[in-house]
């Protein structure tokens, strides 16, 4: 198939991989890069070989199919109905937006116009949760009961010279900054979520920067720093998820699933690698069945939106997907503060399983999944 030409709107820090990646796959073409700041674009553009221009140029041309919306969260709607209205499809960096009224919005006129909405996280789509979801749809621990999602650590003051956003009230946080990756690789192993609970914390008023130019100053804490819950999952499922800024140490692996049969730990979902174990008499390592799961492909989601767009189904790091887990997000939020169980309003489907096996930047086969 001839691959769709991609075009990024901002070329921050996350862009270097993504631009870098596009070669792997295909199914895309590195076409144009755009910014408001022109010599970050025309940076990116030289060191990739690509036309650098302003985001309306880019918009304004007939040989991009996909806008990579790579632009600061607060920008991500703005850019992505620019891109609809220009009728491109978008694919954006998590989150998809800063609300779910907001992403509603989005997905809404992508509809309108018959246009694709993509979104990251694209991790669940790698080797190693793809050979977790292969032994979890064989049926090696049976029936998926429960589980947990840990993501805990100090804080980001620590190696961050500037940490001030991951503590400035709404849209801040841990549950914000990494829930995406674990609700998302959750949902993809067991489907969508049905209601939530939790309790939130913060731990301290204010943080001490450790690095940079600004070491020793204060920024202050407007934000819980501590969130713990349970996702009730449709299928029945119970799993809780503690996320936190406030752990300077813990044994928690990043993801685990118990069933009636046995259970399976699941690696870091912020990557593609990792080694999966299953247990059923005794633990055991478990092998890498599936490509994507030696290196950072960020971006893979993107090549298999572009597979999916040509081949007429739907694809797997979906709109849909994102907004769902976006309002788990909002809701476990909404549920520490008001004290209550809230069902959401939200679902989506479960996406489809990878093939096993292939190779890097072989996607080819999950156009017939």
């Amino acid at each position: 198939m001839k691959p769709l030409g991609v075009g990024v709107v901002g070329c921050g820090v996350i862009s270097e991989i993504y631009l870098t990646n596009a070669a792997l796959f295909p199914q895309i073409e590195l076409r144009a890069v755009a910014d408001l700041n022109p010599e970050a674009a025309r940076a990116k553009g030289e060191a990739h070989g690509v036309p650098a221009m302003s985001p309306a140029e880019l918009m304004a041309r007939d040989d991009i199919d996909i806008v990579l919306n790579l632009t600061i969260p607060a920008a991500h709607v703005e850019v992505g109905l620019a891109a609809l209205e220009a009728g491109k499809h978008v694919y954006s960096e998590k989150p998809l937006a800063g609300s779910t009224a907001e992403a509603r919005r989005l997905l809404e006129a992508a509809e309108a116009r018959g246009l694709r909405i993509g979104c990251a996280p694209d991790t669940f789509l790698g080797g190693a949760h793809q050979s977790a979801r292969a032994l979890l749809d064989a049926g090696r621990i049976g029936t998926p009961t429960a589980g947990t999602a840990t993501l805990m650590l100090a804080g980001h003051e620590r190696w961050h010279p500037n940490p001030d956003f991951y503590y400035a009230g709404p849209g801040a946080g841990p549950l914000f900054d990494m829930g995406p990756y674990y609700i998302t690789a959750m949902v993809a192993q067991l489907g969508p979520v049905r209601r939530v609970t939790a309790l939130a914390a913060k731990g301290r008023d204010s943080r001490v920067i450790a690095t940079g130019p600004r070491a020793g100053q204060s920024v202050p804490v407007e934000t819980p720093t501590h969130i713990t819950g349970v996702l009730e999952f449709a299928s029945g499922a119970l799993v809780q998820i503690v996320t936190s800024f406030d752990v300077k140490a813990h044994g928690h692996a990043p993801l685990e699933l118990y069933g009636t049969e046995g259970s399976l730990v699941i690696p870091d979902p912020n990557r593609f690698d990792g080694t999966v174990r299953l247990y059923g008499a005794d633990w055991q390592d478990q092998p890498t069945t599936h490509a994507h799961g030696d290196g950072n492909y960020r971006g893979l989601g993107l090549a298999e939106m572009a597979t999916a767009i040509q081949a007429g189904r739907p694809h797997r790091a979906s709109g849909a997907l994102a907004l769902h887990a976006l309002e788990v997000i909002e809701t476990l939020l909404a549920s520490a503060e008001s004290g209550r169980a809230i069902t959401l309003e939200t679902t989506c489907e479960r996406p489809a399983a990878m093939p096993a096996g292939g190779r890097t930047g072989d996607i080819s086969a999950a156009e017939a999944a």
